[in-house]
């Protein structure tokens, strides 16, 4: 019966360390940019929930991207698209909906949120989709590119080259940090060239869940296995 009861709680064990592999929890506030105001973020009154800025930074949804534009401190912004002159293949994101534009040479300042509810030592994967896109209104070849902070730790993604008038294309992002406390500020900084072109890096998409389950769980389970293995030695050693 002894043995019964070990094998049942190390059962118990594994099924919940599956569970944590499996379904995460979701770390990032906002992270499809659909609570929000369009136009430059954190001027003039427009607000987007969960995340601060104090750069050249707006929030798009996908219709006012190549029409109309979304107001800023300088006037409407537009990106270039098929309703303004490009036929460039601009397009939404593939979560859809919102998305935030981000200039990456001029008023430059990272998007950020404080991420809450880590464990330090563990390991999280942060995954987003992001593109290179260029502002209506100018010309010229640039490059686009994502520095992404958790912390410390700094990870980029690829540099971009975007041809004249010209959108790259949404890829998917993979980037494993590990966390050094329960909170912890995690920050996108757009970085583009050259300054005369203005060169926006697009983010939509952003999510952060545990890489592994936490590392008191896989102790559970590891006691649980040390004392089955123990019991059935006994079990062995009194039958011979």
């Amino acid at each position: 019966m002894r043995l019964k009861s070990l094998l049942l709680a190390v059962t118990a064990a594994a099924a919940l360390c599956s569970g944590v592999a499996s379904a995460s929890t979701e770390l990032i506030v906002n992270g499809n940019f659909e609570s929000g105001d369009y136009g430059q973020i954190n001027w003039g009154g427009h607000q987007l929930q969960g995340w601060t800025t104090a750069g050249y930074n707006f929030l798009f949804s996908g219709s006012n991207v190549d029409h109309g534009g979304t107001p800023g401190s300088y006037g409407n912004l537009q990106l270039w698209g098929p309703n303004n002159g490009s036929a460039n293949g601009l397009q939404a994101s593939p979560v859809g909906g919102n998305f935030v534009a981000s200039d990456g040479a001029f008023e430059v300042s990272p998007l950020s949120q404080t991420v809450n509810g880590l464990v330090a030592g563990q390991q999280y994967n942060l995954t987003f989709y992001w593109a290179g896109a260029q502002q209506s209104g100018f010309s010229g070849a640039t490059t686009e590119q994502w520095k992404v902070s958790l912390g410390g730790e700094t990870q980029s993604t690829a540099v971009k080259n975007n041809v004249n008038h010209g959108f790259t294309g949404w890829q998917k992002e993979t980037f494993t940090f590990t966390a050094t406390g329960t909170s912890e500020l995690l920050s996108f900084l757009a970085v583009g060239t050259p300054a005369g072109v203005p060169p926006f890096s697009l983010l939509d998409g952003v999510s952060m869940t545990a890489a592994v389950p936490e590392p008191q769980t896989w102790g559970m389970l590891g006691l649980g296995l040390g004392l089955v293995g123990f019991a059935a030695r006994r079990r062995k050693a009194k039958a011979a």
